[in-house]
């Protein structure tokens, strides 16, 4: 009879020296939170990876990485309600919001299509109730697709002017259905 545990048998003692196979534990889950000033340096390598690989239209980066971070302690964080997804302590992306206003939504390329820009987005959607908008440049495709996905819906047409890259953009919204109401007596 085979008694074949993945360590060996008695019928091969040497098998019994080797280790156990190691399991590779599972990674942390991926949680949403507000973002801490500690964070700056992260959020700004985030936003300079994903800017380079998602907008190849764009110009070259003029702005150094110590640059970005300050902009990001400075001025972003003070002047947003800011949420970063992490896992552990690896930040995987960001959302700024200003209002209604969704300021920015980036994450690292190597974790697009994972479902972390939606989790973003819900808690997003979860701080402003009653409705976001945003601008996308009409370039970005991909993002005019996670948004449509999502329920937003174009709202204005812009020729470049009022952004500082001078590219035509959406203004897209999202404003929440609101559930159906039922009278008595009505099946």
């Amino acid at each position: 009879m085979n008694t074949d545990t993945g360590r060996g048998t008695a019928d091969d003692p040497s098998a019994l020296a080797r280790p156990a196979p190691r399991e590779t534990p599972p990674a942390p889950p991926v949680t949403v939170r507000l973002a801490l000033p500690t964070d700056a340096p992260a959020i700004a390598a985030v936003h300079q990876a994903s800017r380079q690989v998602t907008m190849p239209y764009l110009p070259p980066q003029r702005r150094t990485h110590a640059e970005v971070t300050r902009w990001i302690r400075e001025i972003v964080l003070p002047q947003s309600h800011t949420l970063v997804a992490v896992r552990g302590a690896e930040l995987l992306g960001y959302a700024a919001l200003q209002g209604e206003l969704l300021e920015q939504l980036y994450l690292r390329p190597d974790v697009r299509r994972a479902g972390i820009g939606s989790r973003l987005l819900a808690e997003a959607r979860r701080y402003r109730p009653d409705g976001l908008y945003l601008h996308v440049f009409q370039l970005n495709t991909d993002a005019r697709a996670f948004y449509a996905h999502h329920g937003f819906r174009v709202v204005a047409v812009n020729d470049g002017s009022s952004n500082m890259e001078n590219l035509p953009d959406l203004t897209l919204r999202w404003t929440p259905v609101p559930a159906p109401r039922f009278r008595r007596g009505t099946p």
